[in-house]
């Protein structure tokens, strides 16, 4: 009897389907960078970040070095280690348990490590492969991590946002990719939109347990490596593109800023203005709301593939 009742308390077990934890919001991006002082000085002169901490290689040279938006997201920039590769390093979300979150994406068929390892600032964290070939790393603060001690530090009265309301990556298939962050991560469609009324162009998909989103850039043919800085991209919220506008005129960084900086109207009909950091990676500064405070509709156009 005791034999039976184990073999069905196991079975039982084994039967019961791996639960996902909740996903908060998206915690990073990840950016390749050719000139690392450059890079430094846009991200914290002109957008207002501050540097929190750096990493180094084993032979004292940069490795990655961390600019703060806010307590949870960051832009992490990594010296290049070769011209003419995408820009893009990685993504990151946060969950509130990175080992529950790993047996969950195992038990979905998503190759995951053995276990999770701690990275150098003492946060848990692993990474995975989307069905586009991006790196998502899944991070979970520590409390004994850099994160959380230096919880309000580096953020300045100078930023230009306060919240990265999301990020753009680039996406071929629909299909896969919705499986991946809908069907698997949990994430919900929110607006769907095109440029130009025939085609899709955009997906945008909210995590879980956050206001924070993804922003699938639809393609046929994907774009060169060394041409997807524009679409691989980080959306900066903002309560006025015009507010802000006028602080960055006046910032002395503008002095060397050559390209232009021009509000509009998306076709999301939100006011936004974009930048650009030395190597061309889009910064969107976007209002939350659309100009008349009504939802614009979702587009019904096929997508692109």
């Amino acid at each position: 009897m005791k034999l039976l009742t184990s073999l069905l308390f196991t079975s039982l077990l084994f039967s019961q389907e791996v639960k996902r934890p909740r996903i908060l919001g998206v915690a990073h991006i990840a950016l390749f960078v050719s000139d690392i002082e450059k890079s430094r000085a846009f991200y914290k002169d002109f957008l207002g970040y501050g540097e929190v901490f750096s990493l180094n290689k084993p032979d004292g040279t940069l490795s990655l070095t961390f600019l703060k938006i806010n307590d949870r997201q960051y832009i992490e920039l990594f010296p290049q280690t070769e011209a003419g590769t995408d820009r893009l390093n990685h993504i990151s979300i946060e969950t509130d348990n990175a080992e529950a979150m790993r047996a969950y994406l195992g038990s979905k068929g998503i190759k995951v490590p053995d276990k999770v390892p701690k990275g150098r600032i003492g946060n848990s964290n692993f990474n995975v492969k989307d069905p586009d070939g991006h790196t998502v790393e899944i991070v979970q603060y520590e409390p004994t991590g850099w994160s959380v001690r230096d919880k309000g530090k580096a953020i300045g009265p100078n930023r230009v946002s306060p919240r990265m309301m999301h990020l753009g990556i680039i996406v071929g298939e629909v299909g896969p990719a919705m499986q991946f962050y809908r069907d698997i991560l949990g994430f919900s469609e929110i607006w769907r939109g095109s440029s130009k009324g025939t085609q899709l162009s955009w997906i945008n998909l909210k995590v879980p347990d956050g206001d924070d989103y993804i922003e699938f850039m639809l393609y046929d043919q994907i774009p060169a490596p060394d041409k997807r800085g524009t679409q691989h991209h980080i959306c900066l919220e903002v309560p006025s593109v015009a507010a802000s506008l006028a602080v960055l005129e006046k910032n002395p960084y503008r002095q060397q800023y050559a390209r232009p900086m021009e509000p509009r109207t998306g076709t999301n009909r939100k006011r936004q203005m974009n930048l650009y950091d030395p190597d061309g990676t889009r910064i969107e500064l976007m209002e939350p709301v659309t100009v008349d405070g009504k939802p614009t509709p979702s587009s019904t156009a096929p997508p692109p593939r």
